[in-house]
């Protein structure tokens, strides 16, 4: 591969690109349980509207585009104010989930130095706590005591006590989690962080801007944000269930005291003063338009609505894997997010999962248990829920019939993973595989 000797018509351009997304997961139809959040086309259109009026403007450099920094500023309030944040509350904008929580996590490592004297500081989580975590402590230095979670798939808080040190400086909770949909006991967390001293994030990176408007609807939802004290710090997604363009996310820190340790300033620079709030430099303009944008079109009706389809497709479905011979739903998940494992020898969940891919739905496979995971993200999801939970029913009594099926396709790869004895061995399997995926 090497750049064309003479450029390409435009149009060629395009075509090819259409082209080559028709091998791409079908996400407008609703067969795609992951990735895509998609409140409208007409919603659609105005985010591309938006995002390509900022197109080229860098929020590098807030000063020369007073409108980005306006935009970020209201951006960061608003997210603030709805998840119950006093006007204390300060934040940024980042590129997306895995930003906000590296930043938070930067952020503790260096308020732990400079606060409590901590020079090889430690956090307690989950396991079920977002793998991004895993990432942060790879790039900090920071060391993740991984907690398993109690019976009810939940943050074992005792468990979580007793791993405390004198070298921990963050505590950290989901509302909810990846893996299960679970909300973690926010209220008991906050308190230990509190009564100990350290820091409490709160991951809403997937449920930031769903969970408080299923909990206007009248569904039980814990408190799980800024009313709880304790909770230093929340992230949440804005091109989630915010319906902005991608990559836009908040992470916002109870105090702008606190948000001072996520910044990053180098003077004496020949090339002046270099200052940046977050990981990236060079800052999308039009991501941060499209989520202001996003915000302000969809407003608290707008909101509300979708969210009340989101959570009728989503009790239709848990409630339909549930009646189903051979499957368990796991865990009380009470919001969009769930996972379901086999509960019978003679079911693969992973062949269950090629046995949809086959029917044309995109399934997200886990590990620990083995299980399929589903996200209501979309309307769309709604129209399609009894006829994913019709094919579903169909790909198990498929398996049942062919017990070979476990033999092959993912199921054969994700069966091998969780079988092999080394969990170094599982890294090079995957290192292998991205190897592949990134070669032409």
């Amino acid at each position: 591969m090497r750049i064309p000797e003479h450029g390409i018509g435009s149009e060629q351009v395009l075509e090819d690109i259409r082209a080559l997304q028709v091998e791409d997961a079908d996400w407008k139809s609703g067969h795609t349980w992951s990735l895509v959040y998609h409140a409208s086309e007409e919603h659609t259109d105005l985010l591309k509207d938006a995002y390509g009026t900022l197109f080229s403007e860098n929020g590098l450099n807030p000063i020369a585009f007073p409108s980005l920094r306006r935009f970020e500023a209201e951006v960061v309030k608003m997210t603030a104010t709805m998840l119950n944040g006093d006007e204390a509350v300060a934040g940024t904008m980042t590129s997306g989930g895995t930003e906000s929580l590296l930043m938070a996590v930067k952020t503790y490592r260096d308020w732990g130095r400079a606060v409590l004297g901590v020079q090889h500081p430690n956090m307690i989580l989950p396991r079920t706590a977002h793998a991004a975590f895993g990432k942060a402590a790879h790039y900090f230095d920071v060391e993740p005591v991984w907690i398993d979670v109690a019976d009810d798939l939940r943050a074992d808080v005792a468990a979580m006590r007793d791993a405390i040190t004198p070298e921990t400086v963050l505590l950290v909770g989901s509302a909810p989690n990846y893996p299960h949909g679970m909300i973690d006991p926010i209220e008991d967390l906050g308190a230990l962080a509190a009564e100990t001293g350290i820091g409490m994030h709160v991951d809403g990176c997937l449920g930031g801007f769903l969970l408080p408007w299923v909990e206007r609807l009248g569904y039980p939802i814990p408190p799980f944000d800024f009313r709880v004290p304790g909770v230093t710090s929340m992230s949440a997604d804005v091109h989630k269930y915010g319906y902005a363009a991608k990559g836009a996310s908040t992470v916002l820190y109870r105090t702008a005291a606190l948000r001072r340790y996520q910044f990053h300033v180098t003077t004496g620079w020949p090339g002046g003063i270099y200052a940046s709030p977050s990981m990236a430099g060079t800052r999308p303009g039009g991501a941060i338009a499209a989520a202001w944008a996003a915000l302000r079109s969809m407003g608290e009706d707008g909101y509300l609505a979708i969210a009340e389809q989101i959570m009728a497709a989503a009790r239709r479905l848990i409630d339909g894997v549930a009646a189903i011979d051979g499957l368990r739903v796991l865990g009380n998940p009470p919001a969009s997010v769930f996972a379901f494992e086999s509960d019978s020898d003679d079911v693969d969940i992973y062949a269950v999962g090629d046995s949809l891919e086959n029917m044309g739905w995109h399934m997200d496979r886990q590990v620990a248990p083995a299980s399929l995971h589903v996200m209501v993200t979309s309307p769309a999801h709604g129209e399609v829920a009894d006829q994913f939970l019709a094919d579903l029913e169909a790909a198990v009594d498929h398996v049942r019939a062919n017990p070979a099926a476990s033999q092959l396709g993912q199921a054969a790869l994700y069966g091998m993973m969780t079988t092999l004895p080394d969990p170094t061995m599982v890294d090079e399997v995957v290192l292998q595989m991205l190897d592949g995926l990134y070669s032409t």
